[in-house]
């Protein structure tokens, strides 16, 4: 019975297992990616990982534990110098597991088991994904998902209000100018109207005076016709 034994031994006595997890390890050092059984990828996560976390510092101490598990110094050199320091910044899980399906012999479940930060594919839809995301909290998060909504809709509405405040800015700009416009046509006929008044001012005097002079001629020709009748009165007391 295997109860609180968290060992999975692979079918395999210690020393057998641990030459096996030691070159599976140094092969994913130095090839950054191998494909293997389920079992043996989680196995081996708990092996390399420790061994990743302590190639951070670079000393004679912790390069010689890590060749105690490893036993390559190909691999060793190749985790101290570039590995630990593309891992630098990484608190941890460094290892991604990925099921691939099943072996075709035994039915066995098969993955990948690859280190993370050399996989640049999925780094860049990481970055998206996050560059998409929102945190929210547990107390009032609908409250301020709706919030968020209605921030996002006021400032949909007052952009384009000042778009058609704009617009009508402009038209009424326009109005202006051909007002404007309009006015300088209308001062030239403005002029003329003057002008033909005064010309009407003008010739008033001048109907004037010839009405006068009708006006007297008539009046004389009264006169002439009083004193002819006059003349023709004395005459006739005469006969």
């Amino acid at each position: 019975m295997r109860h609180r034994n968290k060992i999975n031994s692979l079918g395999r006595k210690a020393a057998h297992r641990k030459e096996t997890l030691s070159s599976m390890a140094c092969a994913l050092i130095l090839h950054k990616r191998i494909n293997t059984t389920v079992a043996k990828a989680k196995a081996l996560r708990v092996y390399v990982e420790p061994l990743i976390t302590r190639s951070k510092v670079d000393s004679t101490h912790s390069r010689r534990m890590v060749f105690s598990y490893l036993k390559n110094k190909h691999a060793v050199s190749e985790l101290f110098r570039e590995v630990a320091q593309k891992v630098a910044d990484r608190p941890g899980g460094y290892t991604r597991i990925l099921k691939t399906g099943f072996r075709k012999g035994d039915a066995a479940e098969m993955c990948f088991i690859e280190l993370v930060d050399y996989n640049t594919a999925m780094l860049s839809t990481e970055e998206e994904t996050q560059q998409k995301r929102t945190r929210r909290g547990r107390r009032g998060g609908k409250k301020s998902t709706q919030a968020q909504v209605k921030e996002q809709k006021g400032e949909e509405t007052t952009a384009p209000e000042t778009a058609t405040a704009e617009k009508e800015e402009q038209p009424a700009a326009e109005v202006k100018e051909t007002k404007t416009e309009n006015n300088k046509e209308e001062t030239p006929a403005a002029e003329k109207a003057e002008e033909k008044t005064e010309e009407t001012k003008e010739d008033k005097p001048a109907a004037e005076t010839k009405e006068d002079s009708k006006k007297e001629e008539g009046k004389q020709k009264d006169a002439g016709n009083e004193e002819e009748k006059g003349s023709d009165e004395p005459e006739k007391a005469d006969k």
